[in-house]
C-alpha cells in the first residue's frame, strides 16, 4: 500500500491525489451499465470528488473491478499492471492507485481531465 497524501493535483480537491510512488484516483463506479465509460467528476454528500465511471460487467467475483482497471488502463494509456484498487473493492466508491512517476502521472491525468471538460 502507499503512503499518505503528499499534495493535491489541483486546488479544488479533485479526484487525483499525488502520493509516494504514484497517484491515487477516487472513482464512483456503476456496474451493469449500458456501456463502459469514464464520465465527469462528481461530488458526494460530503463534498468529496470522484470520477464517475460505468462498466457493463456485473459486480460478482471482481468482474466489475477488473473491467474498471482495463478501461482506465486503455483510457489513460498506462499499463494495467501498474494499477490496483486499494480501497473499496466491494463498494461503489473506490480508490485506484497507479504506481509510477507521480508528477508525470498527475500531469497526464490533468491533461486527460482538461480534454473531457
Amino acid at each position: 500500500m502507499t503512503g499518505g497524501p503528499v499534495t493535491k493535483v489541483d486546488a479544488t480537491g479533485g479526484p487525483v491525489t499525488v502520493v509516494a510512488g504514484g497517484v491515487r484516483v477516487a472513482i464512483r463506479l456503476t456496474p451493469k451499465a449500458s456501456r463502459d465509460r469514464v464520465e465527469q467528476v462528481v461530488a458526494d454528500a460530503c463534498g468529496n470528488q470522484a470520477l464517475k465511471a460505468t462498466v457493463t460487467a456485473v459486480p460478482e467475483d471482481g468482474k466489475a473491478n477488473q473491467a474498471l482497471l482495463k478501461m482506465l488502463s486503455k483510457e489513460w494509456k498506462v499499463p494495467k499492471s501498474t494499477m490496483e484498487i486499494v480501497q473499496g473493492a466491494t463498494d461503489r466508491r473506490k480508490v485506484v492507485f497507479i504506481s509510477g512517476d507521480a508528477a508525470e502521472l498527475a500531469d497526464r491525468l490533468d491533461q486527460w481531465m482538461a480534454k473531457r471538460s
